[in-house]
């Protein structure tokens, strides 16, 4: 990798997960609001700390640690699918944009710019990409996700072959080969690895209990004389401030957006595929966090009934949810999903607001190809719209 491509992949990286002084703030932030506040604040925020990492992070980590196993085995080279079958590259996109995380969308987006696909492929995988909030609802919902995903690929796979068919294969095709500067090769943080044992010490019961809470069985009685104590709660604090202390403090922040080769962990081993999983799980950890804290502290503060307001203005929920897909990252569309997930806005607006999201495939995208993306995220709208709307009044009104 040279200078100008390092530092791509440096700015890149400032852009999703943010600087590391904000990561500070929003660490120190949280550590106030656990420590610092009156008691019933602090239960509140406890209490949703414990929830995110219990209910939301074991599952996510658990649902990464298979994924990223699946790509080490089958060593998975999309690079290779792409070139080999250029007549298929639509639905091969699309398939891509379909996987969970963002780093199968990137590829897409990298081989467009160097001119080996056509912009149909560009809004295929745009169209079916959910982005890290795929991970999130996989691991609640994985029936609900196979649905997201089987409507997001078909979706994808139609609008490509039609912008196809209405602008031609070579429209705003690269004619250049440049390099793709956005696609990496993972760099592991030298010193990241010392917090493994900590995380995995953590994570491991946080599942069990995870598994236990989804149960509906109380997991305090499982700590016998001590359940008086919520231990619990207290481990999924914990838990949940150690993924966003580790999120400040490492060198990559936001997701890995790695090949999907497998070649990474087939060269470095379990050390490196453990640090995938806990970058990962900790960006999307921090998300699901800023998402409960702001619903419970919201209600708490202004008694105003986010539930309510969606059921009243239901019709619009869905427009909302494909607007905030335009926003580019992960960050916006995992705070989607867990209001669909708990509860507060409907299926409708999670298709609309997965069908319209480009996730973090956006920012190479914007980078190197500005005028291909914008025009992408357009076309995406209307089959966003579309489907989302046509699910709201056949089975939602």
């Amino acid at each position: 990798m040279n200078i100008t491509e390092k530092k791509a992949f440096k700015d890149r990286r400032k852009t999703p997960s943010g600087s590391r002084e904000l990561r500070v703030v929003i660490f120190l932030g949280l550590i106030c609001l656990a420590v610092f506040t009156p008691d019933n604040l602090r239960e509140i925020v406890h209490q949703t700390l414990a929830d995110a990492y219990i209910q939301v992070t074991t599952f996510v980590a658990f649902t990464l640690f298979l994924f990223y196993t699946a790509e080490h085995i089958f060593k998975l080279d999309t690079n290779y699918l792409l070139e080999k079958y250029e007549r298929y590259q639509v639905p091969i996109a699309a398939l891509m944009g379909a996987l969970p995380g963002c780093g199968g969308a990137i590829i897409v987006i990298t081989q467009y710019v160097t001119g080996r696909l056509g912009f149909g492929a560009v809004v295929a995988v745009l169209t079916s990409t959910m982005g890290d909030a795929a991970f999130l609802l996989l691991a609640q919902e994985p029936t609900t996700a196979l649905k997201v995903y089987a409507i997001c690929l078909s979706v994808g796979t139609i609008s490509g072959y039609l912008v196809t068919l209405i602008h031609g294969k070579d429209f705003l095709k690269h004619k250049v080969d440049t390099k793709p500067h956005f696609l990496h090769t993972f760099e592991p943080d030298p010193h990241l690895w010392l917090l493994h044992t900590p995380w995995l010490l953590l994570i491991i019961p946080g599942f069990i209990l995870g598994i236990g809470t989804a149960f509906q069985v109380d997991t305090n009685l499982w700590f016998g004389s001590f359940s008086n104590l919520d231990p619990t709660k207290w481990i999924g604090m914990v838990g949940a401030l150690v993924c966003v202390g580790i999120w400040t403090t490492a060198k990559n922040a936001g997701p890995s957006m790695t090949n999907l080769s497998g070649k990474l962990t087939e060269t470095h081993g379990l050390k490196i595929h453990l640090e995938r999983v806990m970058i990962d799980t900790n960006f999307v950890t921090v998300w699901v966090i800023m998402a409960f804290l702001a619903y419970e502290l919201g209600m708490h503060f202004s008694g105003f009934d986010l539930a309510g307001f969606f059921a009243v203005w239901a019709p619009l929920t869905p427009l909302i949810a494909v607007l905030i897909g335009f926003v580019p990252g992960c960050g916006p569309q995992i705070v989607v999903t867990t209001l669909y997930l708990t509860g507060i806005v409907p299926f409708s607006a999670q298709i609309g607001n997965a069908i319209s999201n480009d996730g973090d495939a956006l920012f190479p995208a914007i980078a190197l190809a500005p005028r291909a993306a914008i025009l992408a995220t357009a076309y995406t709208s209307v089959p966003a719209l579309i489907t989302a709307y046509g699910y709201y009044f056949l089975f939602e009104s």
